[in-house]
């Protein structure tokens, strides 16, 4: 599919990698998404641990008919408040698109209503989520977008299910396709800023009242002194796997992109200071017509704030892609 896109021109003053990816926290965009109006809904993952996902359902002012409902999966440390999922939920919300931004488990909201916690590999909740969703919401279809580790959990899924997908379509903004590549760009001494915060708000987020966790977990937890170490000490061992390498490898994104059938839209700019940009040049897009890349030179991670509309770059290839089915 050939979206014609306008190239990525960054905008004023966020000029280069580590600008884009900042631009959200220096410059904050809007959360209210007046005159469209918010309902909470909770989602029981029916899964024996009594977890249940706090969500936001998000309707337009002006509806248009039968159109999907829109779900949006933030990130590491994310959560339905992320300023990037206001930001494509207002634009889906003006174009008359009912929106539902998701807590992952154990993330936001969710912390409270969750014992267990999330990880990349963890597709089996989104999974859960589909088939918990009330019928008024699923009748007309439905489609994802998953930002950064919620990228990477929506391709795995979307892989495993492969033409049984309950999506119409989907799209990933700057999901690590390669965990451990990824990790390994994230320890280096050009992201220490970006790592000591997120290793910082992982352990915050994995402790808050909420969690069962052990008195040896919460020691591993706040002993951890990367975020490869938290992985090797909490979330490999709780979730059964060996150890981070093992998690990493079992759970890869690229992995499972060979067998996704849904028209995804994979988006990434390959200066993202987080992921090596050489995982989505490298990768072999003619092999799957499923999946649509979009690899402009410039962006930053989960950035693309461009010149020429005030929304992001990455928002407006969304709804094309969406819009051209």
């Amino acid at each position: 599919m050939s979206l014609d896109l306008p190239p990525f021109r960054p905008r004023f003053p966020w000029w280069g990698a580590d600008l884009q990816t900042l631009a959200n926290y220096l410059r904050p965009p809007q959360r209210d998404l007046a005159p469209h109006t918010s309902e909470r809904l909770t989602i029981d993952l029916r899964d024996g641990t009594g977890d249940r996902l706090i969500c936001t359902l998000d309707r337009p002012a002006a509806p248009k008919r039968d159109t999907p409902l829109t779900i949006l999966i933030h990130g590491l440390t994310g959560s339905q408040e992320s300023f990037y999922i206001y930001s494509m939920a207002r634009r889906l919300l003006d174009a008359g698109q009912r929106v539902l931004r998701i807590n992952l488990r154990g993330a936001g909201p969710s912390r409270a209503t969750c014992r267990g916690q999330y990880y990349a590999g963890r597709s089996r909740d989104f999974r859960a989520l589909l088939a918990n969703l009330p019928a008024d919401l699923t009748h007309a279809g439905l489609r994802a977008v998953g930002y950064s580790l919620g990228g990477a959990m929506l391709l795995k899924y979307l892989g495993e299910e492969g033409e049984a997908a309950s999506l119409q379509a989907a799209a990933t903004v700057c999901a690590p396709i390669d965990l451990s590549a990824t990790c390994r760009r994230m320890l280096q001494a050009r992201n220490v800023v970006y790592h000591r915060h997120l290793l910082r708000m992982m352990k915050i987020e994995a402790t808050a009242e909420g969690a069962a966790i052990s008195t040896a977990e919460r020691a591993a937890i706040l002993g951890s002194r990367s975020v490869w170490d938290y992985d090797e000490v909490f979330i490999a061992p709780r979730h059964g796997f060996a150890g981070a390498e093992d998690y990493y490898g079992r759970c890869k994104p690229v992995a499972f992109m060979g067998a996704i059938r849904v028209p995804t839209l994979v988006l990434a700019a390959l200066d993202d200071p987080w992921i090596p940009g050489g995982l989505y040049s490298g990768y072999d897009w003619a092999g799957n017509k499923a999946l649509v890349p979009a690899l402009p030179a410039q962006g930053g991670h989960v950035g693309f704030h461009g010149a020429g509309s005030r929304h992001p770059w990455s928002d407006e290839t969304i709804m094309r892609f969406f819009e051209r089915g």
